[in-house]
């Protein structure tokens, strides 16, 4: 079996290859902007999902593990993509979803429900629970709870995660002179400054409030050619504002690239921001990283038409 899910994950491993990096239109002539489109890698496993699953599932085989855990929030992209390559490679999956209140609106939560359609198990936790998810007790009764399982953190961040987001850049990249990717964990952009090339900057984009990133990224790397930008989180994690979501609708009728507006679309509005603001050397090469995760759009548009604000809209 262990053959069977290699031979599959090579298979797409394949397929990255030809993974296109677009040309992006901007209004400055000084600068040449891309964006690789890593949302294209799988319709399920998107961007960086497939990176950081990729060799946890070989790893979990590996150990003779039939069950994933893994935590998330109510439009978690680890968890959808989680549950989807579970039922893809067989392995059983359980989600713990943080916020207790969610349990009891599984059917009208897209995520939600796409991942029990997919066959993962689900156990809904307090918020204040879910502090604790890090900790050696709250694992260990987790063990007691569901019996032997392979853990992957929140996000997919591991030493596993970092490796498949390693491959991310090729010697092809070595054209570009800056790399920018949004943060989330911070697993991604630690793969992509592990295989970055000496003259590169690579730049990131938090979604979360807070300085705490720099420390989990020292994690895992050891270069010192990256920087994050902490300007455009838009109020935090999950928060969008009518201006993020007409600029992600515009960049889509531009470019026709989808952006979601959690993570990609700040990361985008971010650094056209400072293209504007002349943070970029003239005539500097700029590779953008698409890291998916489109599938929490339709639980964001639940949210926006709630506010009765406008939503996002991928239509020409």
């Amino acid at each position: 079996y262990l053959l069977f899910c290699v031979v599959s994950l090579s298979q797409i491993t394949a397929v990255l290859q030809d993974i296109p990096t677009q040309k992006i239109k901007i209004s400055n002539p000084n600068f040449s902007l891309f964006i690789r489109r890593e949302d294209l890698i799988h319709p399920f496993i998107s961007g960086n999902k497939f990176r950081k699953l990729k060799y946890n599932l070989v790893q979990a085989k590996a150990e003779n593990h039939h069950t994933l855990l893994t935590f998330g929030g109510a439009f978690s992209n680890h968890i959808a993509a989680t549950a989807f390559a579970g039922k893809e490679y067989g392995f059983k999956t359980i989600g713990i979803i943080r916020g207790n209140e969610l349990e009891s609106k599984i059917l009208i939560n897209p995520t939600l429900k796409f991942a029990q359609e997919c066959g993962m198990q689900f156990k809904f936790v307090t918020r204040e629970e879910y502090r604790h998810k890090t900790e050696a007790d709250f694992i260990e009764n987790l063990k007691h709870e569901f019996g032997d399982f392979y853990y992957v953190p929140e996000g997919g961040t591991n030493e596993f995660a970092v490796q498949g987001c390693e491959e991310i850049l090729t010697q092809d990249d070595s054209q570009y002179d800056f790399v920018c990717s949004a943060v989330g964990t911070g697993g991604t952009i630690s793969g992509i400054i592990n295989s970055s090339f000496p003259h590169q900057k690579v730049l990131g984009f938090p979604a979360l409030k807070g300085d705490f990133l720099n420390n989990e990224i020292r994690k895992f790397v050891h270069k010192e050619n990256w920087e994050l930008i902490t300007d455009y989180h838009f109020g935090g994690y999950g928060k969008v504002n009518p201006e993020l979501i007409a600029f992600v609708n515009q960049f889509y009728l531009e470019n026709h690239v989808p952006l979601d507006p959690i993570y990609t679309g700040k990361m985008v509005f971010g650094v056209i921001d400072l293209i504007s603001t002349n943070y970029f050397p003239e005539n500097s090469k700029i590779l953008l990283i698409h890291t998916g995760g489109l599938q929490g759009i339709s639980g964001m548009n639940l949210k926006l038409k709630a506010k009765k604000l406008p939503i996002i809209n991928f239509y020409d």
